[in-house]
């Protein structure tokens, strides 16, 4: 039997649709950035839920849009979420890439530096302080050439495959605007005469 999934809500409150976007993208609204504090404060609520649990946005606005239905705005969330985890995944592929070049860097540093220690210094009179020196400070600096390659293939690639799935998350998640409390009393108070 599958196992239920709960929907999570991230819950937003602003004055009006227009603040969850960013102000200086020239783009048409359904193709613009979220506002980089708004985006954010999604993005970390959706971090503290799993993986594999739904979340969905609520936006509580003081001035309900006349023209952008939750349809269009939506599609613009869906838009740029979708955007983000492409380029997230970019990032990841230009790691991975980096990765082997620094792969091929390190293990062919290692082999210089080991062949030197067997081939030149093997034969010398290990007594020799300078020669256990030299011997010990090439062994080193060959595993110090692998550091970088290891970091990224260890730890650096997994946070970046954790971000983009959350991006895709993001990008399917349902996007619901109800009018926040303020909203409603003001809709509700009859005008003075």
């Amino acid at each position: 039997m599958k196992k239920a999934t709960h929907t999570h809500k991230i819950e937003v409150k602003l004055r009006e649709v227009s603040q969850l976007f960013n102000s200086m993208d020239p783009s048409p609204f359904n193709e613009k950035d979220l506002d980089r504090n708004a985006e954010d404060f999604i993005v970390s609520w959706a971090q503290e839920y799993p993986l594999s649990e739904n979340v969905s946005l609520r936006i509580h606005l003081d001035q309900m849009p006349i023209d952008e239905s939750d349809k269009s705005v939506q599609e613009a969330v869906h838009h740029y979420f979708k955007y983000r985890s492409d380029l997230t995944h970019l990032e990841l592929r230009r790691l991975f890439k980096q990765g082997r070049t620094s792969l091929f860097i390190g293990l062919s540093f290692l082999a210089v530096c080991i062949l030197l220690v067997n081939v030149f210094l093997t034969h010398k009179d290990s007594s020799e302080v300078w020669v256990s020196i030299l011997r010990e400070s090439l062994t080193i600096a060959g595993w110090v050439a692998m550091w970088k390659p290891m970091q990224m293939y260890l730890y650096d690639w997994w946070p970046l495959q954790k971000r983009e799935k959350v991006f895709i998350k993001l990008s399917k998640m349902t996007v619901e605007i109800v009018p926040s409390k303020k909203a409603r009393t003001s809709t509700n108070t009859p005008p003075s005469q």
